[in-house]
C-alpha cells in the first residue's frame, strides 16, 4: 500500500510538467471542491429555513386543531387534562377564532382573531414574536389585543388606541343581518413574518367566546405536538378518539406549502450539485487516461520487475484520488467555516451594498438563515469520495492491461 501511494505521488508530480494535463487535473480539483462547498452551504441554508419555520411560525400557529361542529367544546377543561397525558402532545390550550373586518378611521382590514386562555398561555414560546412589554400590557384586561405588525403599519395604529371589529352574524334562514360590533384596545404588535403579519391577531378567550356566543367557553383546542412533522397522523388519531363531533386540522393545511417548498428545493439542490461533483470527477477520468498513455513505459518496467496488477491499479487510483481528496478537503473545510457564519456575512453585505436579500413583507423572515448539520457534511464527503473512486477505476483498470512487450518495443 505504501509503495502504491509513493508511486502515485511520483507519477502525479511527473504529470505536472505537462501543462495541459496539469490544467485538467486542477480543474477537477476545483470542480469537486466547489461542488462540496456549495452543496454544504445550500443544505445549511435549507436547514436554517426549516429551523425558522419550526421556531417562528409554528411557535405562533398551532401544530393541530380540533374545533366543534356545533356550539363549542363541551367540558374542555376535562379534555385538556386528559389529552395532556398523551406523550405525543406537549401542550393543549382552548381557543376561539373570529374572522371579521377591522375598522379604524374609515379604513377596513380583514383580520383573524384568535382568543387564547391568557392564564394558561406562556410568553416563553413567543419571545421572538411578542415583546415582554406588549405581553404584560396584553394580559392586563380582557379587551386587549395583539395585532400583526403588518396591520399596525397599514392602519397607522399605536399602542393604546381603540379599534372596532365587525363580526358577521349567522342566521338560521341564511338571511343578511347587521354585523356585530366589537371594540378592542391595541396592546402591542405581533411579529411573525411574511403574509401572516397582515391578518393575524390575538385576544382573550373569554372576550372572544362572549362576542361569538359560545356558551361552552371555547370553540376548539389548539395542540403543540412533540413531533410537528407528524401532525397529520397524530391529529387524525386524536380527532377520531375525541368524544365529540369535531373538525380536524393541522398546520400542513395552512402553512404546509412552506415546508414542501423547502424539501423540494433541498432535493433539487442535492441532485444538481451531486451532478456537478460527478462532472468534475470526469476530469479525473480524462487526467488518468492521459497519464496512463504517458506512463506506458513506466508501467511496463514495473511489470517486468514483478509488480502485480493490484499494485498498478492502486497506484493510478491513488494518483487520481489525490486530486479528489484535495478538492473535498478544501471545499468542505471552507463550507464548515463559512456556513455557520453565513447569516452575519450576508447581513454585512446587505449593509454595505444597501440591497435587501429577503424582504420581511414577502417572506416569513428578513434574513438568510443557516444551520450547519454534520450529517450533511458527512453525506457530502462520502458521496464525493465514492464518485472519485468510481472515476479512477476505469483508467486504473486500463493501466493493468498494458502489455510490457509492446510498451517497451515502442
Amino acid at each position: 500500500m505504501n509503495l502504491a501511494w509513493t508511486l502515485g505521488v511520483r507519477f502525479r508530480q511527473g504529470k505536472q510538467r505537462n501543462g495541459y494535463i496539469s490544467f485538467i487535473s486542477f480543474s477537477s480539483t476545483l470542480g469537486i471542491g466547489l461542488g462540496c462547498f456549495v452543496l454544504i452551504v445550500l443544505l445549511s441554508i435549507m436547514n436554517g429555513f426549516e429551523r425558522e419555520l419550526l421556531n417562528r411560525i409554528l411557535a405562533v400557529i398551532p401544530h393541530g386543531e380540533l374545533y366543534a361542529v356545533n356550539d363549542g367544546i363541551e367540558q374542555w377543561e376535562d379534555q385538556v387534562h386528559r389529552l395532556q397525558k398523551d406523550p405525543r402532545i406537549k401542550h393543549v390550550e382552548p381557543y376561539t377564532k373570529i374572522t371579521g373586518m377591522l375598522q379604524h378611521k374609515g379604513t377596513l382590514k380583514a383580520i383573524e382573531l384568535t382568543g387564547l386562555a391568557v392564564d394558561e398561555a406562556k410568553h416563553d414560546k413567543w419571545l421572538d414574536q411578542v415583546s415582554v412589554e406588549d405581553w404584560q400590557q396584553f394580559i392586563t384586561q380582557d379587551d386587549q389585543v395583539l395585532l400583526g405588525q403588518g396591520i399596525i403599519k397599514k392602519l397607522g395604529l399605536k399602542v393604546g388606541e381603540r379599534i372596532q371589529v365587525l363580526i358577521p352574524t349567522a342566521t338560521n334562514n341564511l338571511s343578511f343581518k347587521a354585523p356585530h360590533l366589537m371594540t378592542l384596545t391595541v396592546a402591542g404588535r405581533l411579529q411573525v413574518g411574511g403574509e401572516m403579519d397582515n391578518y393575524l391577531a390575538f385576544m382573550h378567550l373569554s372576550k372572544a367566546s362572549e362576542e361569538t356566543g359560545i356558551t361552552t367557553g371555547a370553540q376548539g383546542l389548539r395542540f403543540t405536538l412533540a413531533d410537528p412533522y407528524a401532525a397529520y397522523e397524530t391529529m387524525r388519531s386524536i380527532g377520531y378518539d375525541f368524544p365529540q363531533a369535531v373538525y380536524i386540522s393541522n398546520w400542513t393545511r395552512t402553512q404546509g406549502h412552506l415546508y414542501k417548498d423547502i424539501k423540494l428545493v433541498r432535493a433539487v439542490v442535492y441532485i444538481s450539485l451531486t451532478l456537478v461533483i460527478a462532472v468534475a470527477c470526469f476530469n479525473i477520468v480524462s487526467t488518468l487516461v492521459m497519464a496512463v498513455r504517458e506512463k506506458h513505459s513506466a508501467i511496463a518496467i514495473l511489470k517486468t520487475m514483478g509488480a502485480s496488477d493490484s499494485l498498478i491499479r492502486r497506484t493510478f487510483m491513488f494518483q487520481g484520488l489525490i486530486n479528489g481528496i484535495l478538492g473535498i478537503v478544501v471545499g468542505t473545510g471552507a463550507a464548515v467555516i463559512i456556513a455557520p457564519n453565513l447569516s452575519s456575512i450576508v447581513s454585512a453585505l446587505e449593509s454595505f451594498t444597501g440591497i435587501t436579500l429577503l424582504s420581511g413583507d414577502i417572506y416569513f423572515i428578513d434574513f438568510l438563515p443557516s444551520q450547519l448539520q454534520w450529517s450533511d457534511v458527512l453525506i457530502t464527503v462520502c458521496v464525493a469520495f465514492i464518485l472519485c473512486v468510481l472515476a479512477t477505476w476505469y483508467p486504473a483498470s486500463q493501466a493493468v492491461k498494458v502489455s510490457p512487450a509492446r510498451a517497451i518495443s515502442r
